[in-house]
């Protein structure tokens, strides 16, 4: 039988696991620093906890991250870590360094469960959620390579569960890791400094505002149900209409929140100039601001980049209307670590990846 992965636990949970070995709280929030703090996992190193405990711990639980199988850094900075998830799954994580800040962005399954047309993760299926271990864990993989300190040397400042996966479809684990990220004893990030991306699950949004307190973020791509229902097949049962009335439930419930809504800008589909206006009439209902993305391409998608003339266009009409708006720079395209580009290895249980390679080694034949 395994042992407890103390990676799985947020600071309450171990000082229950800690009681249950008859151990006080204090133990637990010893261990939770050295590990999150100085990034150790052998307890022999954790020099100001007992020797007896050090022992009793290294016997019955374990402190094991996720295996880096492949690791790269862009030309622009941008570092991707290509995480061993078990025998047969990998996943991604990438940070991203600017100048005021370092964001990590973190996936929440292997695979995605849900089929956005325009996003490589889609295209390999799904296999599994990750444990809390599994999403804490990128954090703590980037944050040692990083040298990063919480509190003194932090070079990890904002963490976006906009990888791999739809993070409201693996709550509690995505939660409980999303504590550690803002725990004092964690990673000591502010909750503003947190973004949970949703393709928009209903029900979930409401039950994330009653249970953790970090930014929001909406992948809207499209301002009518029409075309969303297209790009974002989840629309088909949660329309913009009742995905609005959620943000703006959250939006009441956290006083100065605004709410991010994404918006990949592809060519000649989403980007002309009655679609920005449709979506400013959308932007006045929820304090809110909108990130266009530039599309990034893979192999086998439809979908082309709108031009950069046009992206400006748009985001010149929405914010003339008075919507904050800002597009987003592409950063480690050069490595697959671009928004909407992540792939890692997924044994997938859905037929979508053989559909999809099927399709392409199809219209392959066809050009040949």
């Amino acid at each position: 039988m395994a042992k407890p992965n103390l990676f799985d636990y947020d600071r309450q949970g171990l000082r229950d696991l800690f009681a249950s070995i008859g151990e006080k709280p204090y133990r637990a929030d010893q261990v939770m620093k050295w590990m999150y703090h100085r990034h150790v996992t052998d307890f022999a190193d954790m020099t100001d906890v007992g020797k007896a405990l050090r022992e009793k711990l290294s016997a019955e639980v374990e402190i094991v991250p996720p295996k880096t199988m492949f690791e790269k850094q862009s030309s622009d900075g941008t570092h991707k870590w290509l995480l061993g998830m078990d025998g047969s799954n990998a996943i991604e994580a990438v940070f991203i360094p600017e100048t005021s800040r370092g964001t990590l962005c973190v996936s929440s399954q292997v695979g995605c469960g849900l089929n956005c047309q325009f996003c490589s993760t889609a295209t390999q299926g799904f296999n599994r959620n990750l444990s809390t271990a599994e999403i804490i864990g990128q954090v703590w993989v980037a944050a040692k390579h990083l040298g990063n300190v919480p509190h003194h040397q932090r070079k990890l400042t904002n963490v976006v569960m906009m990888g791999m996966g739809e993070p409201l479809l693996n709550f509690d684990n995505v939660v409980r890791a999303m504590s550690v990220m803002r725990d004092d004893l964690g990673f000591g990030l502010a909750n503003k400094r947190v973004t949970l991306s949703t393709a928009g699950l209903v029900p979930m949004i409401d039950k994330l505002s009653e249970s953790s307190d970090v930014s929001l973020a909406v992948s809207l791509h499209a301002p009518n149900d029409e075309l969303r229902t297209e790009l974002v097949p989840l629309n088909k049962k949660y329309p913009i209409a009742e995905l609005i009335a959620s943000c703006q439930r959250y939006a009441a419930r956290r006083p100065r929140t605004s709410i991010t809504f994404e918006y990949t800008m592809l060519k000649d589909v989403n980007d002309k100039p009655e679609h920005a206006r449709q979506l400013i009439k959308l932007m006045r209902k929820v304090p809110s601001k909108v990130n266009l993305i530039p599309f990034n391409p893979f192999t086998g998608t439809r979908f082309t980049r709108s031009d950069e003339p046009v992206i400006r266009a748009f985001q010149k009409i929405l914010l003339d209307a008075g919507v904050l708006t800002m597009v987003r720079r592409t950063r480690g395209d050069d490595i697959d670590a671009a928004c909407g580009q992540l792939k890692g290895q997924v044994l997938d249980r859905t037929r979508r990846q053989a559909d999809f390679r099927r399709k392409l080694e199809q219209g392959q034949a066809d050009a040949a």
